[in-house]
Parts: structure tokens; sequence; C-alpha cells
């Protein structure tokens, strides 16, 4: 094995779900069964980067300042989604059971990690908040300790003190487990089983 194959290796390990025999793989398929394929993913990821940035209000993929979900009229903003990351609210889109809009926190707290609330996005969403217009707040964050302690720190230091309903997607969600990988019948079950919090 070459550095450079050793190096390509580690760096395709860095990816979420890559091991390192699925990067040797990939990496494989790449250099040596589909060279072609190299081209076209150097090309789409350089596009990627030049284009796509987070929507300035929700945090969201967006070609411009704002995603077009926030830019919507189809959409219900009344009503704030949280969720942890980007693949969360691409999961609730996907099936198809809110119609309001997200916000994207980009993490939870986890102050072991050294993940505090600097380093949520949180400004944006106390800005969407103080406008008014908002009458409901869905947190769809994981049911792991760091998504109870999120919750907690949302609807303490964030959400006190408004006039808001605050709700926590109900059950249907595995303990410890996100929203990024449940089914559409699972998440419409959680969002309809929404409590209050």
């Amino acid at each position: 094995m070459t550095p450079q194959y050793q190096a390509l290796v580690q760096t395709l390990k860095r990816l979420p779900g890559l091991g390192y025999r699925s990067a040797e793989k990939v990496a494989l398929h790449l250099l040596v069964e589909n060279t072609s394929a190299s081209a076209a993913l150097i090309e789409s990821l350089n596009q990627a980067k030049a284009l796509l940035g987070p929507c300035e209000v929700c945090g969201n993929l967006a070609e411009e300042k704002l995603c077009s979900l926030c830019r919507s009229d189809d959409r219900d903003h009344s009503q704030i989604c949280v969720v942890e990351g980007v693949t969360d609210l691409f999961a609730m889109e996907r099936a198809g059971v809110f119609r309001g809009l997200y916000h994207v926190l980009y993490g939870k707290l986890a102050p072991v990690r050294g993940v505090g609330p600097e380093q949520l996005n949180l400004n944006s969403l106390v800005s969407r908040l103080k406008t008014g217009e908002v009458s409901e707040v869905i947190l769809a964050l994981g049911n792991d300790m760091e998504g109870e302690a999120t919750c907690h720190y949302l609807n303490q230091e964030i959400f006190g003190g408004l006039q808001l309903d605050v709700t926590r997607i109900g059950f249907g969600l595995p303990s410890g487990g996100g929203v990024t990988y449940a089914d559409e019948i699972t998440l419409r079950s959680a969002l309809d089983g929404r409590k209050s919090i």
C-alpha cells in the first residue's frame, strides 16, 4: 500500500458511517474500478462547496441567503421544529409529517465534548422568536442524555418567559435514538404524540 493510498483511506474514514474497510472499498472503486466516478465526485463536491451554505434564518442547506423552506408561503410560519442537524430536517421532510419551519442547532449540549450553548445555532433562533410570529416550538431531538439536556436548557433559558407552546416529539423514537434514522410512521407517531414541556 502506498502512502498516498493510505492517506486517501484515512481521509475517507473520517466521513460518518465509514470504517476502514468501507473507506478502502470506496477508495478502490474511485481509483481503479470507476475512475470517471472520482472526477464526477470531485466536480460535485467543488460545486456544492461553492454554492451551498447554511440558511441565515434556520441553518438548513441553501443556495441563497434563505432556504426554500424559509422562503415558502406554503409553510406554517407559526411553528418551528428544532432539530439537531440537517439530516434530521431531511428525514422529517422525506416523511412529509411537518408543514411548519425548522431550526437546525448543529449539535446538542455535550459538556464532556466541549459543546456548550455557544457552539449551537441559538442566536438566530432567539431572533426568530422575538418577532412574535412563532406560537409553537416543537423539539425534535433524540431522547438520549444530550438531547434531554438540550431540551431542558432550551425550555429554561431560551423559551422561558415567552408566550409559546413548547412541545417535544412523543413516543415512537427508541431510547437513545435520533430522528435521522426513524421511518415515516415512527416520525408521524412521534410528532402526533408530542407533549408540552
